[in-house]
């Protein structure tokens, strides 16, 4: 049933009193304003009536022969079928712990007799619209979590098709950089220079496209939610000495100086982080100042007892505080590739990888002085 249907049917509200003068009064003032109503003399008769058709409001006596209100109310109150039904106690007693009692027991509201017509009203129209309330939140929370979820299906699904589709397109490429090759090898006398050049323009295109290909496979994998026991304890210095090591050719040519102090262990997958680490560290050396070492420094702090926050920080070229987190955005370039090779994806991964181990990531940078990148990873628990 949606909220529109709910709305225009009439609320169902269970009277339940002893007195059968007491019943007939309050069940005319509420027939008048619309309202359908049942009566019932005592509590037993109120439990079983509730679990025949559950009502929407019930207002209850205390005095009762047998079972008092307050029991009816607790045991409408344990019973999970029953316990989000509003009860409002309607009592002669107007002793201040009659009332504490009936609010200990469960009670929504309270009133005390002789009660006034339209406080009868006020309170069920009140308590009527909090529980209509309640249902649209708890309808929209359900709407909420099925979009969740059919959104998460969709993402894997896509990245899958990522990986399929990438790891599909390297076959026919590498027949083209291959053929490319053998052309340049075998008919370099013939070819010319408009002929070398159209295939150098080929296989540097073909190279830049194996590139991307790559880089989308690595993005598809890590965007693919891991399982639990992938992660393990991982060693950020390993980690930071595995990325240095893939990264020797380009520190070596550009002179890079890198620092680090000693690195915590985390709970992670290592190749991510390797690859989170290896990517950040190798833009600090790309995006670097004409004529100027890099130098790049490697810290971590703690938080709290919760995370560990890392900061790599450069000297390089620095990134314009008002690109944001575009810069996380996949294939989104700063630079044109003639400037600054690469596919665009890179600072993407990271996103992905960091925030798959729960962390965060962001920037902090000054143009022409250099940048410092923070990401955030979960605290091995003890």
């Amino acid at each position: 049933m949606n909220s529109a249907s709910q709305e225009h049917t009439p609320k169902d509200i269970l009277i339940v009193d002893d007195t059968p003068v007491n019943l007939r009064v309050l069940a005319k003032i509420l027939s008048d304003r619309g309202y359908k109503v049942r009566k019932a003399l005592n509590g037993q008769i109120a439990l079983t009536a509730c679990q025949t058709l559950l009502p929407d409001v019930i207002l209850l006596d205390i005095m009762m022969p047998d079972m008092d209100g307050y029991e009816v109310c607790q045991r409408l109150k344990s019973d999970p079928k029953t316990q989000d039904i509003p009860i409002i106690f309607i009592s002669a007693l107007e002793d201040e712990w009659d009332k504490v009692k009936a609010f200990k027991s469960g009670g929504s509201d309270y009133i005390t007799k002789p009660f006034q017509i339209e406080e009868v009203l006020a309170r069920v129209k009140h308590h009527l619209t909090i529980q209509q309330l309640q249902y649209q939140l708890k309808v929209q929370k359900a709407e909420l979590q099925a979009l969740n979820a059919q959104l998460v299906r969709s993402n894997l699904e896509l990245e899958q098709f990522a990986h399929v589709a990438s790891h599909d397109l390297q076959s026919p490429l590498q027949v083209i950089i291959g053929n490319a090759d053998l052309l340049t090898w075998k008919y370099e006398q013939q070819l010319g220079p408009d002929g070398e050049r159209y295939l150098t323009n080929i296989i540097d295109a073909s190279g830049r496209m194996t590139q991307l290909i790559q880089d989308l496979l690595t993005y598809s994998k890590v965007g693919i939610p891991p399982q639990p026991q992938s992660f393990e304890s991982i060693d950020s210095n390993f980690v930071l000495e595995e990325a240095l090591a893939n990264l020797s050719g380009e520190i070596s040519k550009s002179g890079s100086i890198i620092t680090h102090s000693h690195l915590p262990t985390v709970r992670g997958n290592e190749s991510q982080l390797m690859q989170l680490f290896q990517n950040i560290m190798a833009n600090a050396i790309k995006f670097r100042l004409p004529d100027v070492s890099p130098q790049i420094e490697v810290s971590c702090n703690q938080n709290n007892r919760e995370e560990w926050q890392f900061e790599i920080r450069d000297n390089g070229i620095g990134i314009d505080p008002d690109q944001g987190d575009r810069i996380f955005e996949a294939f989104y370039r700063l630079h044109s590739y003639d400037e600054y090779p690469g596919t665009g994806i890179g600072l993407t991964l990271c996103k992905k990888i960091v925030e798959r181990h729960g962390g965060r990531l962001w920037f902090d940078s000054i143009k022409g002085e250099g940048t410092s990148f923070y990401f955030t990873l979960p605290a091995l628990k003890s």
